[in-house]
């Protein structure tokens, strides 16, 4: 009896040592992609800051923004999953600033995606007062106006979140992980975030796709440089699916918290693993993919300066194994 039991505490102690590891597994093989990414996006960045031609393009002065609010939303995920994925739960206020942070981000990225279609629609379509119409004065305002809208939502949000009795509360410590949703904690709060995610997507959506008609239709104009528009459409189809895949990304908790309910830890972190990688990491890393291959001025000088952080950090090694 005594040998039977022993046997049955090893095999749990032996199938709670292979969860572990194989959760360390799946953790790894998101952070590796992910650290990968932010490493091009912080190069791209870079070489989008090194030029005098991308200070003063306001294409790439949208870009240069769009970068940003994806790679701080990729480090904000990957910090708030790798804390899923450990159990580590925090304090409302903390999870509160992760989240707001997370939140702002996550509205600017569609918002600036609706103003580099129209920039290319105006390029396409009013290519000899596009100079006129889109100006460096005129981006900054535009981007300025979206940080703004942004900040607003937040700022509505937080006011949401007065009105519940935290001092009612036993402990301000969370039982369930940080997310944005489970931030929630009214029915008031919960309203306007749905209200608001589908006035936005939607109203993001009728604009892309506004621009990406406008495109087509100009390119069947004997007027217009043919290369130029096809090349616009292609991106402005690409900008369409990045719009679709950021809202994807607004169901990834609630169905990781659904399905939390009726599986095991384990099948939980192979599921978030798989959503994660899908409808979080890819469409971060699409505008890099897009514009760091598509684009000729931004793909030379982001190989010229990936290849110099390599041959920087390979010269140090070779002299060390040098005599």
């Amino acid at each position: 009896m005594s040998y039977a039991t022993s046997s049955q505490t090893n095999i749990t102690v032996g199938q709670q040592k292979w969860g572990i590891l194989e959760i360390v597994l799946f953790s790894t093989q998101i952070t590796v992609p992910c650290c990968v990414f932010l490493f091009i996006n912080g190069v791209m960045l870079f070489t989008l800051r090194s030029k005098l031609v991308f200070r003063e393009t306001s294409r790439y002065i949208l870009l240069f923004n769009l970068l940003f609010a994806d790679t701080v939303q990729m480090a904000l995920s990957l910090l708030l999953y790798l804390l899923a994925t450990c159990k580590i739960t925090l304090t409302y206020p903390v999870c509160g600033v992760l989240a707001m942070l997370a939140d702002l981000i996550n509205v600017i990225s569609p918002l600036i995606l609706v103003l580099m279609s129209l920039e290319r629609c105006v390029a396409v379509c009013y290519p000899l007062r596009h100079a006129t119409i889109i100006t460096i004065r005129n981006t900054a305002v535009a981007i300025i106006v979206v940080w703004s809208f942004s900040s607003l939502h937040i700022l509505t949000q937080v006011i949401l979140l007065l009105d519940f009795p935290f001092q009612d509360m036993e402990s301000l410590q969370m039982e369930k992980f940080c997310a944005p949703e489970n931030m929630l904690l009214g029915q008031m709060s919960d309203d306007y975030k749905k209200a608001f995610s589908y006035f936005l997507f939607v109203s993001a959506g009728v604009a892309v796709t506004s621009s990406y008609i406008g495109v087509v239709i100009a390119a069947r104009s004997a007027s217009t440089d043919k290369a130029s528009a096809h090349k616009a459409r292609n991106t402005l189809l690409l900008h369409l699916v990045q719009l679709g895949l950021s809202l994807s990304s607004t169901i990834y908790n609630p169905v990781v918290f659904a399905i939390s309910k009726v599986t095991d830890r384990l099948a939980i972190v192979r599921i978030r693993t798989i959503l994660y990688v899908c409808i979080i990491l890819f469409p971060r890393c699409l505008s890099a993919l897009i514009y760091g291959i598509r684009d000729q001025t931004i793909r030379s000088n982001l190989k010229y300066h990936l290849c110099c952080r390599l041959k920087l950090s390979l010269i140090p090694a070779k002299a060390e194994v040098s005599p």
